[in-house]
């Protein structure tokens, strides 16, 4: 979420890795990505309660079809350390299952206050969980429809308030922790439905040198390895997608 990254006046964007159940979890022991969202903008979970408190439904998911949501000029009003730090009584970090093991008082000190709060535009969307083996092109075409519905969504609304803006997604691994997702193609897909969507640019954060790779392998099948350079219809993309190979990956634990 840090200032500066992108041309003033843009529009821009930040994944929430949703589960089907929007926001269900920030109560919770849990603190992987969609807890620590909400966590830092609070009024997320005042959505939530909100949105069930007057008989609506929070689903990104309704009968097995994907409904992203999209939440914009929310308040981020804290940011919170989540990396190893054995001084700061962390040891183990405050990433997923290592929360629950945390003192209260080691996550007071890793909650830093943002003031002024910034402003954040969230599309939470949910990846697909529980498979195991080589991708189908059903799984393959249902993330596509997934990330391309959230994008396009953006791209949208952006175009409402701010017809000129350029519009930017910033996302990263969606559905690859733990839900054990194919790094290489789930990037892959992103990187197929922010154009399909109108995207002005699409920041993958990679984290690490085994992520940039892993984005860096997707980029190069995209650009060279999918089609002859011709167009391709939706359901022949999944499929040719399907045949390359692409196998679900494990969970990493949190």
């Amino acid at each position: 979420y840090a200032p500066g990254l992108e041309p003033s006046g843009s529009v821009q964007w930040h994944v929430n890795f949703a589960d089907p159940n929007l926001f269900v979890a920030y109560g919770s022991r849990l603190f992987a990505q969609d807890e620590m969202q909400v966590a830092e903008h609070p009024a997320l979970g005042s959505l939530r309660e909100a949105l069930l408190a007057t008989g609506h439904q929070a689903l990104t998911v309704e009968r097995g079809r994907p409904t992203p949501v999209l939440v914009m000029g929310v308040e981020r009003r804290c940011l919170i350390e989540t990396n190893p730090d054995s001084a700061a009584g962390r040891p183990d970090g405050l990433y997923g299952n290592a929360f629950a093991r945390a003192t209260p008082d080691a996550i007071r000190r890793a909650t830093i206050p943002v003031t002024p709060p910034t402003i954040t535009n969230l599309i939470a969307m949910a990846a697909p969980s529980g498979g195991s083996g080589p991708y189908t092109a059903a799984d393959i075409e249902y993330v596509l429809a997934t990330a391309f519905t959230g994008f396009r969504a953006a791209v949208l609304e952006s175009r409402r308030l701010a017809a000129d803006a350029p519009v930017t997604v910033h996302s990263g691994f969606w559905g690859c922790g733990a839900f054990g997702g194919n790094r290489v193609l789930m990037s892959a897909l992103q990187v197929l439905a922010a154009e399909m969507a109108g995207l002005d640019r699409l920041v993958l954060h990679t984290a690490d040198d085994a992520g940039a790779k892993a984005v860096a392998a997707a980029r190069e099948f995209v650009a060279h390895k999918l089609t002859d350079g011709g167009t391709i219809g939706t359901q022949n993309l999944s499929e040719r997608l399907a045949t390359a190979g692409f196998e679900w990956g494990v969970s990493d634990g949190n």
